[in-house]
């Protein structure tokens, strides 16, 4: 979730569109049919009491400002506090995952963040490894979205308890969206910051329109490919592929540096931060900014195949 601080990095990093060819609708039909046919390693289905903390044998429900001897607001400049409260993190007993952010009276906000306990998810020599969930995102447009950052991403397992080795350890945003707009991101962060192959602290990314994201669920998938001599990750939606990064672009140690080891994913809705100001081309969240938007989380999934 590290990433552009104006709108014109912003936009300039992450904003590319890929558009479907023939050619990749039938490649992304052929990869759900493969993906059908992989072994699913771990899953979750938020399944619980309404009310309840989503399972501590599976996730780590992270709290504060920032990691303890981490970057202050996570390294990205976000103006939340984490919490363990149900009032942020919670099932909601159908099957759901509801993490909500919240103003207080005070005028300052929190939300949730989680990640699980397991650092070990990785793409077997020779294989692919999937990585998918089903998310509703906010139900937040316009001005009273301003600031809302919500994102489901993974980090390299060697960054938890460094805090200081980011982008070496590679980080793959599978799905992030800012202010309500009307789109979804994917970004690999690798490399060295500012700067080197993944044009850090942009990433290298893409984004795809979506005008129901917030009032639906839709599946938002990574693969990372390594059947080949050239090793692929690709980011879909629903089953489209709308980006790829290859080995060759960003050179072998790179990329190896940042994929060819365990990663744990994380689910949050930050507020604020460099993202959402840069696309907005100002300070986020406003007065205007709605209290209580929610990002749905249905399940997570990790496969290989």
């Amino acid at each position: 979730m590290t990433v552009p601080t104006t709108a014109l990095a912003a936009l300039a990093a992450v904003v590319t569109l890929t558009l479907p060819t023939a050619g990749a609708q039938e490649r992304a039909v052929a990869a759900g049919a493969e993906a059908a046919a992989a072994a699913e390693i771990w899953r979750e289905d938020f399944n619980g009491a309404a009310g309840s903390l989503p399972s501590g044998s599976n996730w780590i429900i992270d709290t504060g400002t920032s990691y303890p001897g981490g970057p202050a607001n996570w390294g990205t400049g976000e103006v939340q506090t984490y919490t363990n409260s149900t009032n942020n993190l919670k099932l909601d007993g159908n099957g759901h995952l509801a993490i909500t952010a919240l103003r207080d009276g005070s005028g300052g906000w929190t939300s949730g963040r989680i990640e699980t306990q397991r650092t070990d998810f990785a793409a077997p020599e020779g294989g692919v490894m999937r990585i998918e969930a089903g998310i509703q995102l906010p139900n937040v447009s316009g001005d009273a979205a301003l600031g809302y950052w919500p994102a489901f991403w993974t980090l390299g397992a060697q960054y938890r308890g460094n805090y200081w080795n980011w982008p070496g350890i590679g980080e793959f945003d599978i799905m992030e969206n800012v202010n309500g707009v009307g789109q979804t991101w994917g970004v690999l962060h690798c490399g060295v910051n500012p700067g080197g192959p993944c044009n850090e602290t942009n990433g290298i990314g893409a984004s795809l329109p979506c005008s129901n994201c917030g009032t639906a669920y839709h599946q938002y998938a990574i693969e990372l490919d390594r059947t080949g001599a050239t090793e692929y990750l690709r980011w879909y939606r629903d089953g489209q592929q709308f980006h790829t990064v290859s080995s060759a672009q960003v050179g072998e140690q790179t990329w190896a540096d940042a994929t060819n080891h365990g990663h744990f994913i994380l689910l949050n809705l930050a507020m604020g931060g460099a993202f959402p100001n840069g696309v907005a081309g100002f300070g986020t969240p406003t007065g205007a900014t709605a209290s209580g938007g929610t990002l749905l989380v249905d399940y997570v999934s990790v496969s290989v195949r």
